[in-house]
């Protein structure tokens, strides 16, 4: 079984998610959340709890297609208060508790190699209550910082959000835990990573297991970005057939749905993921981006580091880059420059944003 912590509303990845709830949001033309079922049921789990507060009718109609097609159980615990981290365990306490094995517990926003069959043969070695993934960062100050003994994995101390620094090995956002942590949990709002992790620390009975290759918090949208070249690369190293073949359009890693159309005189890439229904003009050039089902992008335009919603119409000319964001159905007039601008879904843009704010 898995439990994956879906809950928040969302309000980093603004305005995306002012369309679709976040799960739904597409990394690489696949749902976030679907690149972690996707993993879970590669190692064999059966039975995915989303814990869930926000926008939940559209997430379960798209999951019980999901949960068809990958033969699996997918049920939903819903929050009616926001329960933090922990307190999802303990409303999914009924579901996770039956048979008395280990599961596994997701913060849905993390993208890397997930590595679940080596997890659960380092938790069973162990015979702890809890097995965390860690990975090292340059900044673990956004984090949880973890110290830990590298050759047996024991996790010797574990602070959030340090104003010192402490480690540069942090929680990855994933772990195993043994059914027993259900009885450190109230039914109310709980934090895993400051109420319950210290105690098992404490006691000795939380496990570190070293994630290896690339890991990101893809909740935001310029770590989105960041994540998916982190994941491109991932893939070109693997000699993945999900990347385009490279071309005289396609400059290294891209991933491009069929279904779209690209002009003459292109250059696409590196780092970009074009989705389906797509149509770029000719003389358009696109790197480190993400352009999302239904967007038109006429000629001789230029987006670097954005990302471009659902079906945005952009015009002729236009310059895109340093991070911006456009919402649903965006309309950009010829020629517009526009410099880290977030734009609410259904706006026309008709003058330039020269630095970075939000469009309402």
């Amino acid at each position: 079984k898995a439990l994956i912590l879906v809950g928040g509303n969302g309000t980093r990845l603004r305005p995306l998610t002012l369309s679709k709830p976040k799960p739904l949001v597409e990394f690489a033309n696949k749902p976030i959340l679907l690149h972690q079922i996707e993993a879970l049921v590669a190692c064999g789990v059966q039975h995915v709890v989303l814990a869930v507060s926000h926008q939940a009718t559209l997430l379960q109609q798209q999951m019980q297609v999901e949960a068809a097609r990958l033969c699996i159980t997918i049920t939903f615990s819903y929050e009616e208060e926001p329960l933090g981290t922990g307190g999802p365990l303990a409303l999914a306490r009924d579901v996770l508790a039956l048979g008395g094995q280990p599961f596994f517990v997701l913060n849905s926003d993390v993208i890397c190699d997930f590595p679940f069959s080596e997890m659960a043969e380092f938790h069973a070695s162990h015979g702890a209550e809890g097995t965390m993934v860690v990975t090292q960062v340059s900044d673990p100050s956004k984090y949880g910082a973890v110290v830990y003994d590298p050759e047996s994995g024991v996790m010797h101390k574990y602070v959030e959000k340090p104003q010192n620094f402490v480690s540069n090995k942090i929680n990855a956002g994933f772990y195993i835990f043994q059914p027993s942590i259900l009885d450190r949990i109230e039914n109310k709002p709980t934090s895993l990573e400051r109420d319950i992790i210290p105690h098992q620390v404490r006691e000795g009975q939380m496990y570190c297991y070293q994630l290896q290759g690339f890991w990101m918090d893809v909740g935001q949208p310029a770590d989105f970005l960041t994540g998916m070249c982190l994941y491109l690369n991932s893939l070109g190293k693997k000699k993945s057939n999900l990347l385009s073949q490279k071309s005289v359009l396609f400059v290294g890693n891209v991933i491009v749905d069929p279904s779209a159309k690209i002009g003459k005189n292109c250059r696409i890439g590196p780092n970009v993921t074009i989705g389906p229904g797509v149509v770029i003009e000719d003389g358009v050039c696109i790197q480190r981006s993400t352009v999302m089902e239904g967007a038109k992008i006429r000629r001789n335009s230029y987006i670097k580091s954005s990302i471009i919603g659902w079906g945005c119409n952009i015009g002729p000319w236009v310059r895109m880059e340093n991070t911006t964001v456009l919402g649903e159905n965006v309309t950009v007039m010829e020629g517009i420059y526009l410099n880290g601008g977030k734009v609410l879904p259904h706006k026309d843009i008709k003058t330039s944003v020269t630095q970075p704010q939000v469009i309402m």
